[in-house]
């Protein structure tokens, strides 16, 4: 049973105040809550009162911070042995930006508001974080409030339960204060891409000629023809590779700490088909190749998984020799444009949005729209398909 009684007081200086206080009972314990206003605290009181029938409820006086949930939580990724990567991603978001606004709070006094500011707070300001980072961290939190929910330490998850309308207006805000993707990305020409596997294939003639070992190029092409994230170049097994069906198949990758696993999501395990050149150069590299314990395709010297920074300073320094340079003289693309150049390369020859969400390994086909979706639009035929549908209905020419 919860109550509600209204408290009279003077202060020390002689002036009135007063104060609504619910006052219920959980697990045989007497707790109270303070409100200023009666229709917050019987606002509370029915939600509480809720919880409490259902064995969720956390009294604030239990409660633990904020801070301490996201230890457990981590502890909890650390079991559940989560990536390397991904744990210190969440350590960072936690360390940058959770703990400092909101680690003192506790879990149970978070509420819908103070969920609202925090994410206004990462928006705004001087050094605002664009809406990809803003998401990332709201997902940290939303991880560390559910699972400190299920050890029954909170009530309820504030940043998964806010009214739809709170979440479309933060939704808003956030685009406000971030340049999407399709309008910020720059990625290399079909003129940049032959310039690039020219210089590629001249650096090797180079180093062939001057008795030294160039052997990048094998990389570059794969990485043009085929779009694969870095992780999963530096993880791609020959063993997933058929050069007699013409096709590659991603079934691992390896992190920035040389670590090999699965790929992050369902989607990212795939088959992509290969172009006559990619066969061509993969096949004479099998015979270059160093061989390792686990049959890398593009290794270090020793077999072993290659590290992202050699990958990176090879790529810049083809770039140089083909004469890209973007300001300041550094290299004008980075790894991963041509990962959006190759899929650009495939929306631009007509294939399927859903061939294209697949060969990319994007989990659902609203990510591909939303970077590429300005690449898929057709006026001409869209215009046509208009003109079908009107002679499907009052017939005439279609």
């Amino acid at each position: 049973m919860a109550t509600i009684r209204k408290r009279i007081w003077k202060t020390p200086g002689g002036v009135a105040k007063s104060a609504w206080i619910v006052s219920y009972s959980v697990g045989g314990k007497r707790h109270i809550k303070t409100f200023t206003l009666k229709k917050a605290a019987e606002t509370w009181r029915a939600q509480t009162l809720t919880e409490i029938a259902h064995g969720t409820h956390a009294p604030v006086s239990t409660s633990i911070t904020v801070a301490k949930a996201a230890e457990l939580w981590l502890e909890e990724c650390r079991t559940d042995g989560l990536e390397r990567a991904t744990q210190e991603q969440y350590e960072q978001h936690i360390r940058l930006h959770i703990n400092p606004l909101l680690g003192h709070i506790r879990v149970a006094e978070l509420t819908s508001a103070s969920v609202a500011g925090f994410r206004t707070a990462l928006a705004g300001g001087k050094r605002a974080k664009s809406r990809a980072t803003i998401v990332k961290v709201m997902t940290s939190l939303s991880g560390i409030l559910s699972n400190a929910q299920a050890a029954g330490l909170a009530s309820r998850n504030v940043v998964r339960d806010q009214p739809r309308s709170v979440a479309r207006r933060q939704r808003q805000r956030d685009k406000r204060h971030d340049i999407k993707l399709e309008r910020g990305i720059t990625v290399p020409t079909k003129d940049e891409l032959r310039a690039i596997l020219e210089a590629a294939e001249a650096m090797e003639k180079e180093a062939v000629q001057n008795g030294e070992r160039w052997h990048w190029r094998p990389l570059i092409v794969t990485l043009i023809f085929t779009g694969l994230r870095a992780s999963e170049l530096r993880g791609l097994r020959w063993a997933d590779v058929d050069l007699a069906g013409a096709t590659l198949a991603v079934r691992q990758r390896a992190d920035r700490y040389q670590e090999i696993g699965k790929p992050k999501s369902a989607a990212g395990q795939r088959s992509i088909p290969l172009p006559p050149l990619v066969v061509t150069v993969l096949r004479e590299w099998w015979l270059a190749c160093p061989k390792g314990p686990i049959g890398l395709v593009f290794p270090n010297k020793v077999g072993g998984v290659e590290v992202l920074h050699t990958i990176t300073a090879a790529l810049k320094a083809c770039q140089v020799k083909a004469g890209l340079r973007g300001e300041g003289k550094k290299p004008r693309y980075g790894l991963h444009s041509f990962r959006h150049a190759c899929i650009s390369l495939w929306i631009d020859q007509g294939f399927s949005p859903k061939r294209v969400q697949t060969w990319a390994g994007h989990s659902s086909i609203s990510i591909t729209f939303g970077v590429y979706g300005h690449l898929f639009p057709d006026p001409e035929g869209d215009q046509a398909a208009m003109i079908r549908v009107q002679a499907a209905v009052i017939g005439g020419a279609a």
